[in-house]
């Protein structure tokens, strides 16, 4: 019962999570693209009018789902000593992995954003964010290791059977659901693909 709780809070955290990308993702006049950090007159143009609350409140909130979905990586470590404390360890790592930089990262997504609006969406302020995102860049690096370290331990796990799940099972994984969702685009996409993953889990175990 436990255990279920773990992965169904960990799904809502992440819906959270997905939440708080779309509050930065799209603003009053479209949709945010990486393309656009490049040419200032674009991104000023796109973030006009953009409330400061929305990236503030994308920090804050995505704070307090991140830790939520953490109950769930934790729990499935835990879950998988039964069947190899091998496994375990290693989703373990990858979960502490993910967790620790990933926060750090989201919060710093939110942060480049409210600093490039609040100094008036000048080229400066352009130029000084992406600068400060660069050099932050690491914990996004070392976040994507972990959950990648995570996705393959546990996809390996359950397709050569060491787990009781059905060797199907393999594909209620953020690696694959990520791929499988990735055509359509959408935003905060990886977030969808965990909560995804949660949820489904917690009907199968």
């Amino acid at each position: 019962m436990m255990l279920k709780l773990c992965l169904l809070i960990a799904f809502f955290g992440h819906l959270m999570c997905w939440y708080c990308d779309c509050l930065i993702t799209y603003t009053p006049n479209g949709r945010f693209s990486a393309k656009l950090v490049n040419d200032n007159e674009q991104l000023s143009a796109l973030l006009k009018g953009m409330p400061l609350n929305r990236p503030m409140c994308s920090i804050i909130l995505g704070i307090f789902a991140l830790i939520m979905s953490f109950c769930g990586f934790l729990a499935l470590s835990d879950w998988m000593r039964q069947f190899s404390s091998f496994y375990a360890v290693i989703m373990l790592i990858g979960a502490v992995l993910f967790t620790t930089c990933v926060i750090p990262h989201h919060v710093i997504c939110g942060l480049v954003e409210w600093l490039y609006i609040k100094l008036g969406r000048t080229d400066e302020a352009r130029k000084v964010v992406l600068d400060f995102f660069k050099k932050t860049s690491a914990t996004m690096i070392v976040c994507y290791i972990g959950l990648l370290i995570f996705s393959v331990t546990f996809f390996t796990a359950v397709i050569t059977g060491t787990t009781t799940l059905p060797k199907w099972a393999c594909i209620l994984n953020t690696l694959p659901l990520f791929i499988l969702l990735s055509p359509f685009k959408l935003a905060g996409s990886g977030n969808i693909a965990n909560a995804l993953m949660f949820l489904a889990l917690a009907v199968m175990i």
